[in-house]
Parts: C-alpha cells; sequence; structure tokens
C-alpha cells in the first residue's frame, strides 16, 4: 500500500511538472519616460557619500547608479561617475590630504566608531573632466549649482570651489548645472536642498553656517528645474527629509552621565556640592521674581540615575548681572563671583527637547582646553581652572554641540517652505515628486519593512544611516532608489514595481567592511 502510494505521489508530481505552465517575467516598459540618457543631479547622496567619505563601493551603490540599473531595462544607457580612486575614501590637494571633513571613512570596529587607517589616494589636482551622467556633488547647497567657478582649483583655497567639483567638472568656469544639461538628459532626477539646512544642523546653529534664505532658496531651485524642464526631458524632484530624524542628532542622549561609570560616579558629591551655591543663588533668584522659574537652572547629578550635561542655551535670559549680586550677598569674592556667573548666566541642564550631536560624545566629560588655557591665563590657580573646564559637567557645552528646540524650530520652518516650494515647481513642470519628507518621517516612526528586512534610523545597527549619522547606507540607497521607481511609475505609467524589479533590501550591506577592497 505505502508503495503504491508514493508512486502515486511521484506521478502526480512529474504530471504537475510538466502541465504547469511558466509564466514569462514582466517586460519593463518606461511608459512616457525615455531612460536612455538618464542624468541625477544633486549633492552627497546623490554622489554617494557614506561613513564619512566617498570611495568605490559607495559610489556603486549610491541610488542614481542603482536607478539607472534599473532603467536599463527599459532602454537606459550607459551611466557614468565620477569614481574615486579606493575604498578609503578622503581626497588629496597636490599630495597632502585636505583639511576637514576629507580624511578616510569610518569603520565599526566592533565596539565603537574609528577612522580607516590609511592614507587617500584620490587627488583633485588629477581632474578627469565631465560632465558625467551622475552630477551629484558632496557638500553642495541649492545655489551652489549655479555657482560658476565652484570647480576651480584656483578657487579652493579661497573657499570658493568644492573639491569633488574641481575634479569632475568639464572646465574650471563650468557650473553644476551647465555640466548636467551638456550631458543632454532625456530624464532626470533632482535631489538637492538638503544641504541649505543641514549645514547649520550639524554645526548646533552656533553661527558658524547658516541657513538659507528662502528667497535665495527659491530662486535657485525655480532657475534649476526650469533649465533642466525647458530641455524637454522628464524627471523626478526629491524634496527635502527633516534633517532631524538623523542619527547625528539622535544617538548621543541629552542625560548621557551613568552613575554606574566609576569615575563619573566618584565625582557626584564633588560637582553637587560645587554646584550648591549656584543653585541657591538661582532659587533665590527664582523665589523674588527676578527670573522665571522655567527653565530649572538647578544642576543636581544623581547617583542612582542618568543625568543630563549642562549646556549653554542663548535662546533663555542672560542673568550674569544679577547672578553676579546674589554670589557677592552670598559671601564670594568679586572675582570668583564674576568668573562663575559669566559661566553660568545663560546655562540649564539639557532636557529631552534638547538634541545633542552625534560629535558632543567626543567633547563631554573632557576638560575644554582653549577654556582652560583662557582661565590659567586669567589668573586662575589650574586646578581651579581645570576644575571649572569639564565640559557638559562644569563648563556648559557649547552650542555648536547642542540643538535647542529654538533651533530645531528654525530648521522645520525652513524645510517646510523649502519643500513647498519644490513641490509647486515639480506640479507646474509636470515633473514626478518624490516625496523624501513622507518617506523618513515613516521610517523614524515605525521602520521601513521589505523582503524581511525592517530599517530604522538608529544608528550603526538600524540600517538607513551610515556611521556618519547623517548619509545613508547602501541598504538605504536601495530604499531611495526604490522609492523613486514608485514614483517615476505613478508619474510616467512606466511598470519598475509591477515588473518587480525593485532592489531587494538584503542585496545590500547596512555595515561596509573594513577589510573592503
Amino acid at each position: 500500500y505505502i508503495w503504491a502510494l508514493l508512486i502515486v505521489v511521484f506521478i502526480s508530481c512529474d504530471e504537475g511538472k510538466y502541465d504547469r505552465e511558466i509564466e514569462p517575467p514582466i517586460e519593463v516598459v518606461s511608459g512616457a519616460a525615455d531612460f536612455s540618457n538618464y542624468v541625477a543631479v544633486g549633492s552627497s547622496l546623490a554622489a554617494g557619500m557614506s561613513d564619512g567619505a566617498l570611495f568605490i563601493a559607495s559610489q556603486t551603490n549610491a541610488y542614481p547608479n542603482l536607478l539607472a540599473e534599473k532603467m536599463a531595462l527599459a532602454g537606459g544607457g550607459e551611466f557614468t561617475q565620477p569614481y574615486m580612486n579606493d575604498n578609503i575614501g578622503g581626497l588629496l590637494a597636490g599630495g597632502t590630504q585636505i583639511p576637514g571633513l576629507y580624511g578616510p571613512r569610518l569603520y565599526f570596529d566592533g565596539a565603537g566608531l574609528s577612522v580607516l587607517p590609511g592614507t587617500p589616494t584620490t587627488d583633485v589636482t588629477n581632474i578627469m573632466p565631465g560632465p558625467y551622467n551622475n552630477m551629484g556633488v558632496v557638500g553642495a547647497k541649492s545655489f551652489h549649482l549655479l555657482s560658476n567657478g565652484y570647480g576651480n582649483l584656483g578657487n579652493l583655497e579661497l573657499g570658493l570651489a568644492n573639491p569633488y567639483f574641481v575634479r569632475m567638472a568639464s572646465s574650471p568656469n563650468a557650473s553644476v548645472l551647465e555640466d548636467a544639461l551638456a550631458a543632454s538628459p532625456s530624464f532626470f532626477s533632482l535631489w538637492i536642498g538638503g544641504n541649505d539646512v543641514l549645514q547649520y544642523a550639524v554645526t548646533g546653529g552656533d553661527g558658524s553656517d547658516a541657513i538659507t534664505p528662502k528667497p535665495v532658496f527659491d530662486g535657485s531651485m525655480a532657475a534649476i528645474v526650469g533649465a533642466l524642464a525647458s530641455t524637454g526631458a522628464k524627471g523626478v524632484v526629491g524634496n527635502i527629509p527633516n534633517v532631524l530624524h538623523s542619527a547625528f542628532f539622535n544617538a548621543v542622549p541629552y542625560a548621557p552621565l551613568d552613575p554606574t561609570n566609576p569615575e563619573f560616579a566618584a565625582q557626584i558629591p564633588l560637582l553637587n556640592g560645587a554646584y550648591e551655591q549656584l543653585n541657591q543663588a538661582f532659587a533665590y533668584l527664582v523665589g523674588t521674581g527676578q527670573i522665571p522659574a522655567v527653565p530649572d537652572r538647578s544642576v543636581v547629578f544623581s547617583e542612582t540615575a542618568a543625568s543630563p550635561v549642562v549646556i549653554h542655551d542663548e535662546s533663555i535670559p542672560n542673568i550674569t548681572a544679577a547672578l553676579f549680586q546674589v554670589l557677592v550677598l552670598g559671601g564670594l569674592d568679586q572675582q570668583t563671583a564674576g568668573l562663575l556667573a559669566s559661566q553660568y548666566g545663560q546655562s540649564r541642564p539639557a532636557t529631552e527637547d534638547d538634541l545633542l550631536l552625534l560629535t558632543s560624545q567626543t567633547v563631554i566629560a573632557e576638560v575644554n582646553e582653549a577654556y582652560y588655557q583662557q582661565l590659567v591665563a586669567g589668573g586662575v590657580p589650574p586646578e581651579f581652572a581645570g576644575q571649572l573646564s569639564v565640559n557638559g559637567l562644569t563648563y556648559p557645552l557649547a552650542d555648536q554641540w547642542v540643538l535647542l528646540p529654538s533651533e530645531q524650530d528654525e530648521i522645520m520652518d525652513a524645510t517646510i517652505g523649502f519643500n513647498q516650494t519644490i513641490a509647486q515647481l515639480a506640479a507646474n513642470s509636470g515633473l514626478a515628486l518624490f516625496d523624501a519628507a513622507d518617506l523618513f518621517d515613516n521610517i523614524a516612526e515605525s521602520g521601513y519593512s521589505s523582503n524581511g528586512y525592517n530599517v530604522t534610523t538608529d544608528l550603526i545597527f538600524g540600517g538607513l544611516f551610515s556611521l556618519d549619522g547623517v548619509h545613508l547606507t547602501a541598504r538605504g540607497q536601495a530604499i531611495v532608489a526604490n522609492e523613486m521607481m514608485k514614483a517615476i511609475d505613478a508619474a510616467y505609467e512606466s511598470n519598475f514595481e509591477a515588473a518587480g524589479v525593485l532592489n531587494d533590501l538584503g542585496d545590500y550591506p547596512a555595515i561596509y567592511s573594513p577589510a573592503l577592497q
């Protein structure tokens, strides 16, 4: 009986094998779009920046290159990029590494982040003139795309040129937009504007970089979109995601001072004792109505729970003069009272509404050497100067390390206004709109699930943001490419999604290996 049953099963399976019709793959079509010559215009996300650097693997996985691979299934042609020389990342100028954010990429060593050992081999003086299909330029703001001389090597030391564009500009006086137009796009993507708010945000709103004024942004975007659309090419335009969702602003908690850390725990009684007189002065000023009770300026470090850092808050009233008077009345000599009043006149403990920058982790609980030297030069005894100079504990964390609620509001107001401009320009020109703002909002709230992977905004293991906390991983780039294809499908009746050719997130790494060759 058993053998008979097995024979029936085998016969049934065999019959099914020959009777079942195999469905042919769905042909990928471009609809009303023409993908024969796709040109991408943008900034670091388009270029493929990842882990704080640009390198061959990150460029290969940049969303424009991933899009071009899929467009090739529907008539797309060659897609050229200004590839770096290595997978180290970073730039040289005449054999010398360019100072600033032009070093090797970051990597995860299993415990934390480190800079990849090695020396960059890509030199901006080795010009590789375009134009290219990928005209993404790291660091570019909207108005930079219109700037002639932005790729002029002679302007580099003057701060008027971009080293990445220097090596790829078709001529020293060409603008990014001119080179994009010279590439004769039949289809284009435009995703620019993030840096117009991001560079203000990553400097903590300290005044070293500014949000682009809206009239400048609006005029620049109108010129860029108008020029690209005037060629008759179809295209997709991306809006600006909320940069505050980036891991760069969410990886360091506002209360990072852990009492289980023996080095910090040993200092808690001393710190609380040092703040006692200041706290009494703050309470007196509140009680007499000289300052508001909110925010609470008093500082007490907990022995049982994580404590917030002390920060400088330029948005609250400066009470230096009043604080000085109270401290003198409390018995302090005028020199010490003046020093403390100046240092704590606009300070308070951080709250959950403050965002500490990723880079702040390198300075919290470290001696602020510049302030220490200033105190010593002013006659403060070195031991006392050292006690007053510990970032976030005794010396209020400077503006460059924190985004205050008022600064966050500035960023959000600008982003909303910029996105209204982008949406209107795209609609007026009949272009597809990639709603990056909505996409990143959703990922921040609930993640992005696809093919068994759930991507979040967490640093290192979330899968969306690379190790620099701002730029995307290869997996994040694949998500962007997929969502752009969906927007293109909706606008031009192409069928990337229906044909089943969207990127499988599992094919793209969330973390690059330090051994990457």
